[in-house]
Formats: structure tokens, C-alpha cells, sequence
């Protein structure tokens, strides 16, 4: 019931910030008539559910799933973010939108995942292992004993990046860049705190969700510096 709820709330942050912080602040040629904004925030919900999702339908009868890995616990956010962004790109694709949007989701995205993530420490899941830091949480889902309370530093990670995203987004810095930036930032900072997440550790020490991050980062690098070489061939094609 509480991650019912705090799902229900983190839509509807999204959505304010979205309306009363972001609108107007993105370059007059990158906003989106309404009916298209939602068309794409459709199709991106609903391949990020699909990618938050597929890694515990491919893995549903294997070794992990038998071994009660926490990486089949039901969904996972990080992959959800990657189908958010093909989402994206798909929906612009159909309605043949060329111009970059990432901006425009940056905070509102982050916002939302953040307040999310509160249904997760609420919940009882996604925690991290046993710490004897005196803000060590004992959740009732567990074994009783401290443990990180993994879902709060995502939600101060989140909720920080969308500060910072709304600064960068007002004063025109890495424009069209933003949603990369933000995801490159957020993969380096799960990567690191996986080392204090009980995941089942494959090859070199490392879980399943770091040797994805190790998949996506340069990925995402590539569609960087691809965006950048694209924007400095049409500056100087406008000049």
C-alpha cells in the first residue's frame, strides 16, 4: 500500500515540477505541443516499465532466482531509466520529432525517481547490508539486523540532481545534454554503492547491475560526444 502510494506521489512531483518549474525554461524550438508531451510520456512509462521489468522474466527459472538473489526482487529502476529513454526516442521517432527533448525531462525525471524511492524505505525493499553507521535502519522485511538504508541515499542522490539539473537547465549549461549527464552521473553513483547492496557478485567482484553500468556508460558516452559532433556540423552549416 505505501509503495502504491509514494508511486502515486512521485507521478504527480513529476508532474508539478514539471508544469510550474520546467515549463518555460527550455528554448522556445525544443517545447512540445501538449498532445505530443503526452504521447511520448506514454510510450517512455510504458517501455520503462517493460526494461524495469525484463531482467526478472529472463532470469525467472535461472541460478539467481533459486538462489534468492536481491537482483530478482521485482523490478529494477536502472534499466527502467534506459527503456524511459528509448521510450522517448521511439515516441519521437513515430511522430517524427527531431528536436532534442532531454531537457525538458531531465528534472522532473529525477524529482519522480527520487520521491519514488521513498516508497522503496517505506516499503522494506531494496535496502543495503548490515552497517554499524548509527543512521543504520533494522527493516522488519530483513533479518533485524542495521542495514543501509541504500533507498535514502538514491533518494538524496535524486532529489539533488534534480537541483542541480534545474541550475544547469535555467542558465542554459550542457543544453540538450541533460538527461545524459544525469544518467551517466547516476550510473558512476549506483555503480559505487552496489559494493554496499547484498547483491550476488558475478564475475570480478562485481553484480549483475555494475557490469550493466559497465555496458551503458560508454554507451551513453558515445551518444554525447554524437550529439555534440552533430550540434558543432549544424552550427556550422547555420553560420
Amino acid at each position: 500500500m505505501m509503495y502504491s502510494l509514494f508511486m502515486l506521489l512521485a507521478f504527480v512531483s513529476a508532474w508539478w515540477v514539471n508544469r510550474t518549474l520546467v515549463a518555460g525554461k527550455v528554448a522556445p524550438t525544443a517545447a512540445l505541443p501538449r498532445q505530443q508531451k503526452l504521447f511520448i510520456c506514454l510510450v517512455a512509462f510504458g517501455v520503462a516499465v517493460v526494461f524495469a521489468k525484463l531482467p526478472f522474466v529472463i532470469f525467472a527459472d535461472s541460478h539467481l532466482h533459486n538462489a534468492g538473489g536481491l537482483f530478482l526482487s521485482g523490478k529494477t529502476i536502472l534499466l527502467g531509466m534506459v527503456g524511459g529513454y528509448v521510450g522517448v526516442e521511439l515516441a519521437k521517432w513515430r511522430l517524427g520529432i527531431t528536436q532534442k527533448t532531454g531537457d525538458q525531462f531531465s528534472v522532473p525525471v529525477a524529482v519522480g525517481i527520487g520521491v519514488g524511492r521513498l516508497g522503496c524505505f517505506f516499503s522494506g525493499c531494496c535496502y543495503g547490508v548490515e552497517t554499524t553507521m548509527p543512521w543504520g535502519v533494522v527493516f522488519q522485511n530483513a533479518d533485524m539486523l542495521p542495514r543501509h538504508p541504500t533507498q535514502v541515499y538514491e533518494m538524496l542522490f535524486h532529489l539533488t540532481m534534480a537541483m542541480a539539473l534545474y541550475v544547469l537547465l535555467i542558465n542554459g549549461r550542457l543544453q540538450n545534454q541533460l538527461i545524459k549527464f544525469y544518467f551517466i552521473t547516476y550510473f558512476i553513483f549506483r555503480f559505487v554503492t552496489e559494493f554496499i547492496r547484498p547483491e550476488i557478485r558475478w564475475t570480478f567482484g562485481l553484480s549483475a547491475y555494475q557490469w550493466a553500468i559497465v555496458i551503458l556508460v560508454p554507451i551513453f558516452v558515445i551518444l554525447w560526444v554524437r550529439d555534440q559532433r552533430y550540434a558543432s556540423v549544424s552550427q556550422i552549416h547555420n553560420d
